[in-house]
């Protein structure tokens, strides 16, 4: 697994659009080596800010979008186009602007949708679909590319929290239930199944962030701060503003 990687921006704006730029050239590098790409989203207001800055981008249109699959690393249990579900923000602030192919977008289920209002069975559902999306007799999960992750002021990812049964959950994807954020009824991907990515970016800007990204660098436990136990299987990068590097040790920063 890769060693951890840090790059600090001046403020929030700045970081948005290094990490959109940085998401245009990663979806450009994989087309060219396999022919398609892969991306696992997150929520949140800085991933919204990235979102929007890619829609922005001219050299967004180099992407062949229909080749590009969509998946997401969490989602809050709600009703289809819910304004609180992930899959809602990410398809306002960007997906609605891209001609991607339908069938290679991969939201997690919704709670009026065909598994019911079921967590559990969502959560089932989408390990399906993610094990349909595998290359047959290679892997029980598809190739992603990049996974952006937040990083919670508790050191949440994804909606694996703080001592939550779910670092227990072996599968590869995990209903939540008594999330210690609302909303409380969330499915996500499991631990395991997030160090299976290429690439883990966490993206993180605001001083609120900071003790939770510097005790995560310094080694703390996975089970105490989950931003700590993940890992890219080629790399690691902490994309970060300096409000929310301010207690990196100054060896890992990389200044931008």
């Amino acid at each position: 697994m890769s060693e951890a990687s840090v790059a600090v921006h001046a403020d929030a704006d700045l970081l948005a659009q290094a990490v959109a730029a940085r998401l245009v050239v990663r979806l450009l590098d994989a087309q060219a080596e396999r022919g398609q790409a892969s991306m696992v989203l997150t929520g949140g207001r800085i991933a919204a800010a990235v979102y929007r800055a890619v829609a922005a981008l001219p050299a967004r249109d180099a992407v062949d979008w229909s080749r590009v699959d969509v998946w997401w690393g969490d989602e809050r249990f709600l009703p289809a186009g819910d304004p609180e579900r992930n899959e809602t923000q990410a398809r306002a602030a960007l997906l609605d602007t891209l001609p991607l192919d339908p069938a290679r977008v991969h939201p997690m289920p919704a709670s009026d949708g065909p598994t019911g209002d079921d967590p559990e069975a969502g959560a089932a559902a989408y390990a399906d679909e993610l094990a349909r999306a595998a290359r047959p007799g290679h892997a029980a999960l598809p190739h992603f590319d990049v996974l952006m992750l937040g990083v919670g002021e508790d050191g949440h990812v994804a909606s694996v929290f703080p001592e939550h049964p779910v670092h227990h959950d072996t599968r590869p994807v995990s209903a939540v239930r008594g999330s210690p954020k609302p909303p409380p009824v969330r499915t996500t991907l499991t631990l395991p199944t997030i160090n299976t990515a290429e690439e883990v970016w966490l993206v993180a800007s605001g001083a609120d962030k900071a003790r939770a990204v510097g005790m995560a660098l310094a080694g703390a436990g996975p089970v105490q701060l989950p931003a700590a136990g993940v890992q890219g299987v080629s790399r690691t990068l902490w994309l970060l503003d300096r409000a929310a590097a301010a207690e990196v040790p100054p060896r890992l920063r990389s200044l931008r």
